[in-house]
């Protein structure tokens, strides 16, 4: 099988060590992704991606190409391998298939002082520099640092919060409209000052799958951010054992809000402390250029808009001859597989997943069906 994403770890062939390295290769966690696709259309041989070594890396496709299914595989192929745990991000609710079938559905719920003190007049749509936004800042700045001195910071909750502003030295105004908004983070049903840590997400190998459809988009973006930090800070403090791989579909949606900035630090740092991150979208040209510079495996399906094309071509590889686009498959399923850790392309039809797929689209024609005649 050729393996994606994984380098030669030292073995040498020259040194008389073939042998070994090939039984050491195949030895480490693999992720069955498909198979070579031939110029004639067969399929080839197997092709796997690295789950050994934390990595980064982003699913392009137009709608209808592959995209959420080929994340599916990889979140299939990642329970199975020892010493992993995939968390996805599910926006649109099109994983269930996976959930069902030995993985789990977690509340997407997190603790307020999980999002930092600045970052909370932009989570509710308020300028940090009005008198609203400094309210809002001041009452999760000092309610975070007051449960942190008595070791209590999980208890903080949205009317602690409430309360906090409601006894602030600021105008009437000020604080009135704090409290509206703060309010409406509460109707979001995210928060909860009792949620679990984010590390116990990764505890064990089973797929854990972040249903945030319905949710509205800026708590979305909340729980997006608290699990992307979260997974990062406990892997750097030592509190998760195994390496998380955050899979999040939809990905165009998260950047260049709330979660934009927790989401960078896994593409740029991540990979030290040991957490992979893979960005799944529809619209590659929403993404921000570092998500494309900064991964070391592309899975492009097909792509029709210029400026999604051009944002691939961003990965800008001196082993990629030719014009990139020229290259884009046509068949939905098939995929140009951009591997940085070997210095290749490969086109590749990707494997039939085990688990019911959600994200086809519905049709008239089988709710007439189900109708029966009439």
């Amino acid at each position: 099988m050729h393996v994606l994403g994984r380098e030669d770890d030292g073995y040498c062939a020259a040194d008389g060590d073939a042998d070994r390295a090939s039984d050491t290769t195949a030895s480490l966690p693999t992720v069955r992704l498909g198979s070579f696709l031939a110029r004639d259309g067969s399929a080839g041989a197997p092709v796997g991606v690295d789950a050994d070594r934390p990595h980064a890396g982003v699913v392009f496709g137009k709608r209808g190409t592959g995209k959420s299914y080929t994340l599916g595989v990889l979140a299939e192929g990642l329970a199975d391998a020892p010493g992993v745990s995939p968390i996805v991000v599910d926006p649109m609710g099109v994983f269930g298939g996976l959930r069902d079938a030995g993985g789990r559905a977690v509340d997407p719920a997190i603790r307020p002082t999980a999002i930092p003190a600045a970052a909370w007049p932009d989570l509710l749509g308020l300028d940090p520099t009005s008198g609203p936004g400094g309210v809002v800042w001041r009452a999760v700045a000092e309610a975070a640092e007051d449960a942190g001195v008595a070791g209590g910071a999980d208890a903080v909750s949205v009317a602690d919060l409430r309360g906090r502003v409601a006894e602030a030295d600021a105008p009437a105004d000020a604080r009135r409209a704090a409290a509206n908004h703060l309010r409406l983070a509460a109707s979001w049903g995210v928060f909860d000052a009792d949620a679990p840590p984010v590390a116990s997400l990764a505890a064990d190998g089973a797929p854990t799958v972040l249903d945030l459809a319905g949710v509205p988009e800026a708590a979305a973006a909340a729980v997006v951010r608290a699990i992307a930090r979260g997974l990062y800070d406990a892997r750097v403090d030592g509190d998760c054992d195994r390496l998380p791989w955050l899979l999040v579909d939809e990905a165009h949606a998260f950047f260049g809000g709330v979660a934009d900035p927790a989401l960078r630090t896994l593409l740029t740092r991540g990979r030290a402390p040991g957490v992979s991150l893979v960005c799944a979208t529809q619209r590659p040209g929403s993404l921000p250029s570092v998500a494309v510079s900064q991964s070391d495996l592309l899975v492009c399906h097909r792509l029709t808009a210029e400026r999604d094309v051009a944002r691939l071509a961003e990965a800008d590889a001196t082993y990629l001859a030719g014009d990139l686009a020229s290259r884009l498959p046509t068949g939905t399923g098939e995929a140009l597989v951009v591997d940085d850790a070997t210095e290749t392309a490969h086109t590749v039809r990707v494997r039939q997943r085990r688990t019911p797929h959600g994200g086809a689209s519905p049709r008239a024609s089988d709710a007439a069906e189900s109708e029966g005649p009439r």
